[in-house]
């Protein structure tokens, strides 16, 4: 749906026709007027219920439920998590490997097939900017639909909001059958997203009915930039410790321990970041590496160009 046709529908829908909604800085556009103030005014009066129940010692169960997932993050938690870190550590260890991997093997396969140093680090250098930068496009294509696809979701949801009482009645159902799949009792469930949705009702919705955290949104040229610099720190390795050696035996010799090094620096970091077992993780891509490796030389040495 485009700017325009977007502008169109909400002029139709109840409470839009003399507000334009504007972009906030979370990435999706803020509510007309009128359904703001709606929201606002319920906000204000849960807002001063809870005050009144706080003083009065009895704040309902539904409103300190709400008040700890809003306030959950801020938390102190006395065990590491490691979940958390899947985004970073996938491109870390993925691009990281992959560059070590690719490169080293496309110089295990040159090597294999000529003796001719200068040919193996044109291979070499070519590989490692070729992939640092597909990996660069690949990274940025694929997140940047990721987000396309989130702000949509987020998109569709405040449109629904705009539809009007009925549409949002729906809404509220939808979000507390949710949280009856979760365990809590009806009623509760339902209280619980009553008080949520007072206070952010597009949050509400977009982190525990899509499982979108409007703040954390993905970000596709700092994936791209990460996902190109560990290609280039993996790929320099190989290249970097065999490009120099005369000899061609030496070189191959000195290639496969220098990879070998890597595989297993990238492979146990990888392990303990993520709380695995760090001998299994490890040896996982050592002997990955290693196939890729073997396979390729065979190759290069099947098709040796110097034999020719």
């Amino acid at each position: 749906m485009g700017p325009e046709q977007r502008k169109d529908l909400e002029k139709g829908l109840p409470g839009a026709a003399h507000h334009t909604p504007t972009e906030g800085p979370d990435g999706y556009a803020a509510l007309p007027a009128s359904a703001a103030d709606r929201l606002a005014r319920s906000s204000a009066r849960g807002a001063q219920q809870a005050r009144e129940g706080s003083r009065d010692g009895h704040m309902s169960q539904a409103q300190r439920i709400a008040a700890e997932v809003q306030e959950e993050e801020d938390e102190l938690c006395d065990h590491i998590h490691h979940s958390n870190r899947a985004p970073w550590l996938r491109a870390l260890v993925l691009g990281a490997n992959d560059g070590l991997v690719s490169t080293a093997a496309l110089m295990m396969g040159v090597g294999g097939g000529t003796t001719n140093l200068a040919t193996l680090r044109l291979a070499g250098v070519a590989g490692m900017v070729g992939g640092a930068l597909s990996m660069a496009v690949g990274e940025y294509i694929s997140v940047s639909s990721q987000r396309d696809a989130e702000k949509a979701d987020i998109e569709k949801e405040r449109l629904e909001q705009l539809k009007g009482p009925a549409a949002q009645a729906r809404e509220l159902e939808e979000l507390a059958q949710i949280y009856v799949g979760r365990g809590l009792p009806y009623d509760l469930a339902r209280q619980v997203a009553e008080v949520l949705s007072e206070k952010d009702v597009i949050r509400a919705h977009a982190r525990d009915e899509l499982g979108i955290d409007i703040d954390e949104l993905a970000n596709p040229l700092q994936a791209a930039v990460v996902s190109a610099i560990c290609f280039t720190v993996g790929a320099a390795l190989p290249l970097l410790s065999a490009a120099w050696v005369s000899d061609a035996n030496a070189r191959l010799g000195i290639l496969a321990g220098a990879t070998t090094v890597g595989l297993c620096f990238f492979g146990f970091l990888g392990a303990w970041l993520g709380g695995a077992n760090v001998l299994r993780g490890g040896m996982r891509v050592v002997l990955g590496g290693w196939l890729a490796l073997g396979i390729v030389y065979g190759i290069g040495r099947a098709l040796s160009v110097d034999a020719a």
